[in-house]
């Protein structure tokens, strides 16, 4: 009999259809906007923008963030990728019997000020204790409801101008060939830093985590307009937000290895490792997809940010087979295929 294995949780391709054989097709279909079997970073009901999150991460607590943070970021940034404005917060914690209560206070204190920053609250939950041995000491999960605003309806006005948008929100399935492709600044920061510091390897002395709620940032992108598709590069990484979009919208993506931001000591790292930083899970980055004629515009407004000041343009959408080709930095192509799985386990 089959068993569950780390990789139907890790992001990728064997995720993705685990979840359509074995739990989305168990589920009666709803008359949604944005339904689940779409498997977008959130669901659409009667303008109704709703997100859930499981928070897993291993260590609690790692530089630059901890899960708490994590778990308000994560779903703040699933709402808000959608164009859609974060309204407020849900959250359930399981905790393990024998866990410090000073780490509980270190963490719900940090669910509260990343709240605060974001200017998304908390406003109901739920505590469920568990005996020692049951859990590894803490799961967070968070849910996070929004709404439509003028802002996302003005910047679908402004994308309509230049072709046909299909969908009135920033779904997967919304990018047309001459769309720009933008990050948000440099990946592979998070899955990086966590994993160097649960092993022990020292990067994470240069190289912390990039986790950040971002819906202040996509909102300034917003207002430039022309944005038709966003992505938060969690599990997979870039190569798997891409992957997706090509999948969905049925359009090739083109990209250029040089323009990616990537940091120096994230490139090292993933060299030594054997890992591919394309491949690893972000939790402060937002992938931008928009019409050509705003591209420029959208960049500079989200460089002026503090969680965009490194943002570029990577690459653009044609018309072809549904794949991503990578211009590399020698001058050839190659197909960047899309992961199994994160090759990080347990980053969020």
């Amino acid at each position: 009999m089959p068993k569950i294995i780390m990789n139907h949780g890790a992001g990728g391709e064997i995720m993705q259809e685990f979840l359509a054989k074995h739990i989305i097709s168990h589920f009666p279909k709803a008359g949604a906007d944005v339904p689940l079997e779409a498997m977008d970073d959130s669901a659409v009901v009667e303008d109704i923008v709703l997100t859930i999150d499981g928070h897993t991460v291993s260590p609690l607590i790692f530089p630059g963030g901890d899960i708490g943070k994590i778990s308000v970021a994560g779903c703040v940034n699933d709402i808000s990728v959608m164009g859609a404005t974060p309204i407020a917060i849900a959250c359930s914690v399981i905790l393990e019997e024998g866990l410090d209560i000073e780490i509980v206070d270190k963490i719900m204190e940090s669910i509260g000020r990343t709240s605060k920053e974001c200017g998304v609250p908390v406003v109901t939950g739920d505590t469920k204790v568990m005996e020692s041995g049951a859990l590894d000491k803490m799961v967070i999960t968070t849910a996070a409801i929004g709404k439509r605003s003028k802002l996302l309806d003005d910047n679908m006005i402004i994308a309509s101008k230049y072709r046909k948008v299909k969908d009135r929100w920033c779904t997967d399935s919304n990018l047309a060939p001459g769309d720009v492709i933008i990050a948000s600044g440099t990946l592979g920061d998070h899955g990086v830093a966590l994993l160097s510091f649960r092993e022990g390897y020292g990067f994470e002395s240069v190289i912390q985590s990039d986790v950040a709620p971002l819906n202040k940032m996509i909102a300034e992108g917003l207002k430039v307009g022309g944005i038709v598709t966003m992505k938060d590069p969690t599990r997979g990484g870039l190569a798997n937000t891409l992957n997706e979009w090509c999948s969905k919208s049925k359009v090739e993506i083109e990209i250029t290895q040089s323009s990616i931001p990537l940091r120096e000591g994230v490139i090292n790292a993933c060299d030594l490792l054997g890992i591919d930083p394309l491949s690893i899970g972000n939790e402060g980055k937002v992938i931008i997809g928009c019409v050509p004629e705003t591209a420029e515009a959208i960049l500079k407004a989200i460089k002026r940010t503090p969680e965009g000041k490194d943002a570029a343009i990577i690459g653009s959408v044609k018309e072809g087979r549904p794949r991503v080709i990578m211009r590399t930095e020698v001058g050839g192509k190659r197909i960047l295929e899309p992961p199994s799985g994160d090759p990080v386990p347990r980053i969020c």
